[in-house]
């Protein structure tokens, strides 16, 4: 498969109608385009300072583009990577839920979610690429990368040390793994950093939900998959972002490979 082939053509979107924007976004011509989750204001702590510029960079789990675009504002070098809806959502299987039926809608979300990152682009005339796929199986002669980012998308995988495995196999000097802190951390805040190593499952029988979130993972839980995968030194931080309007409390763990691919 040539290079070129890897990445999805781009797809003319015009109307926000056709879109759902998971990033607040502020576009030329629009102003700001409100999302969930606003991280303007705290994206260089979202990502852990690394220095980006003249590195190639693996977004993965772009969703609207907000990371991939300001990274590649900052010099970087950007492939963006995410499901399309001809890939299946790891929808948590309650017993008695019609998978198949949840599968189907996620896919109409999934598809206005890649309209949201198109039409951003197209507005901020980037030219980050998108590879669409699972996080279970990259493209086969993709990479390889300098840094790959996986910002709050582990929560959302039924395996994230698979996930984490791929994408850490064609990457060669960092990993960058954002992700929500467990209350039982924010409740204790000096067991932020040492509490774990731990995946606290969040599927509940009696509620039938989530049914698109699995793990809340803690920061010793994160440093200890990289290190398994190479990235042994690596440095913790926290931060807030806003998430619906309200704080919500973050972790970010940058790890750098030490253990040669």
């Amino acid at each position: 498969m040539g290079h070129e082939a890897l990445y999805a053509t781009p797809r003319v979107v015009e109307d926000f109608n056709d879109c759902y924007f998971y990033h607040t976004i502020d576009l030329p011509g629009t102003g700001t385009v409100v999302g969930p989750w606003d991280l303007r204001s705290g994206v260089r702590e979202y990502l852990g300072g690394v220095e980006l510029r003249g590195k190639r960079v693996l977004d993965v789990g772009t969703a609207s583009g907000f990371l991939a675009f300001w990274m590649e504002r900052a010099g970087a070098d950007v492939v963006a990577y995410d499901l399309s809806e001809e890939q299946d959502w790891d929808v948590v299987p309650f017993a008695g839920l019609d998978v198949e039926a949840e599968r189907t809608a996620r896919k109409t979300h999934i598809r206005r979610l890649n309209n949201s990152f198109w039409l951003a682009r197209e507005a901020l005339a980037s030219k980050v690429k998108l590879a669409y796929g699972s996080v279970y199986a990259f493209p086969k002669g993709f990479g390889p990368f300098d840094v790959a980012v996986f910002g709050s998308i582990l929560l959302h995988l039924q395996d994230p040390f698979r996930a984490l495995q791929g994408a850490l196999s064609l990457t060669k000097e960092f990993v960058i793994v954002t992700d929500v802190l467990p209350r039982r951390a924010l409740l204790i805040p000096f067991l932020a950093r040492w509490f774990g190593p731990c995946l606290h499952f969040l599927p509940d029988a009696a509620t039938q939900g989530p049914k698109d979130s699995w793990f809340l993972l803690t920061p010793r839980a994160v440093i200890q998959m990289v290190g398994v995968l190479g990235f042994t030194d690596c440095r913790l931080s926290f931060h807030t972002q806003l998430y619906n309007g309200k704080p919500c409390r973050l972790f970010t763990v940058v790890g750098r490979r030490t253990v040669s691919l």
